[in-house]
């Protein structure tokens, strides 16, 4: 039995190192290949030529307008997808470990639902292009104080903590409508609403680098606490028995988990079905520990955003779709057949 085990652990840690390898190789390919997909085509040698020349290397730069293009039009949004992509997937990942929830996703603590009160608000007082991230990353952050007032130190009830997000999110959604309603202004109610559904079409090397600064601060204290995440994946019980304290890890996770997803929202939106879909794809690929789990579904969830995204800005032609209608088209199919295989195997 011991053999068995032992042979089982060892196959899942190479199935789960070998999906991060390809993960690893085909995220840098799909950012060359999204950057010169559009209106104007652009080759994967000419991007990485572009990428070089900005990055100090000494070759020949592109033309002044198509350089443009690649660095301050394209390159900024993709990564903006792929940092977004990969925060969502690693908040969702450790959310479900710690519920022991397999529905559970970034925006369960209501994070999303405040964060698009303090978008909307911003954007119908008019306080201009700055403000909207800070107000999106200060309603987030709103949400989730209340969740903790409603949670007191409840923090051991998965029941509680859904429940206290369920609410908190009606509230805030509630909010957001009312804005909406009492704003009267038809512009701004569809700038508002193409927001609430997901878009990066605002992305800048500033939403960038705090995006980035969020999702690999996240990365290193999940996986600092890959270990705790096993154990507390079967359960609070387990987690004590190994030594380690469920009650103050739950509450460091729940808070890291709640200020990456509200940067995140704050430069995108609402996109949906990353959080919850590419963690369950890797976990039925790889049935992998934490250590290697986390960084997968990092990297996957990168993947899918940058392609969802080059699928919703190029479609269409001149007309955009918001990435978040585009993922919830995806996910929703792409979710039942995941639920349908994982019953068949059960």
């Amino acid at each position: 039995m011991k053999n068995v085990t032992t042979s089982g652990l060892r196959s899942s840690r190479l199935r789960g190192a070998l999906v991060l390898a390809c993960c690893g190789v085909l995220l840098p390919l799909s950012v060359l290949i999204a950057v010169g997909t559009g209106s104007a085509d652009i080759p994967p040698a000419d991007v990485a030529r572009t990428i070089g020349v900005h990055l100090g290397a000494p070759w020949q730069a592109l033309p002044p307008l198509r350089d443009s293009i690649v660095w301050d039009l394209r390159l900024p949004r993709i990564l903006l997808a792929a940092l977004v992509g990969a925060g969502l997937a690693l908040c969702g990942a450790v959310l479900q470990a710690i519920t022991r929830n397999p529905l559970a996703d970034p925006y369960l603590l209501g994070v999303s639902a405040g964060a698009s009160t303090g978008a909307v608000l911003v954007l119908v007082l008019g306080v201009g292009a700055l403000g909207l991230p800070v107000g999106a990353f200060a309603g987030a952050v709103a949400a989730f104080s209340c969740v903790l007032l409603l949670l007191g130190r409840s923090f051991g009830s998965t029941t509680k903590v859904v429940l206290c997000g369920v609410v908190v999110s009606q509230l805030f959604s509630a909010l957001t409508s009312l804005v909406i309603v009492r704003s009267g202004d038809a512009e701004r109610t569809r700038a508002v609403t193409f927001w609430l559904l997901g878009s990066l079409a605002s992305a800048n090397w500033v939403s960038v680098g705090i995006c980035s600064l969020a999702t690999m601060a996240g990365l290193l204290v999940f996986l600092l606490y890959a270990g705790p995440l096993d154990a507390l994946a079967f359960g609070r019980e387990t987690a004590a028995s190994l030594g380690f304290s469920p009650r103050r890890t739950e509450g460091l996770l729940y808070a890291t988990t709640a200020v990456v997803t509200g940067a995140l929202v704050a430069a995108s939106g609402a996109i949906g079905f990353v959080g919850i879909l590419i963690p369950h794809a890797v976990r039925m690929l790889t049935q992998a520990p934490h250590r290697l789990l986390l960084p997968s579904s990092a990297l996957l969830g990168a993947v899918f955003l940058v392609w969802a995204d080059t699928a919703a800005r190029t479609a269409f032609g001149t007309q955009e779709m918001p990435v978040g209608v585009l993922t919830a088209l995806i996910g929703v199919p792409a979710f039942a057949a995941l639920l349908r295989r994982r019953a068949k195997t059960t």
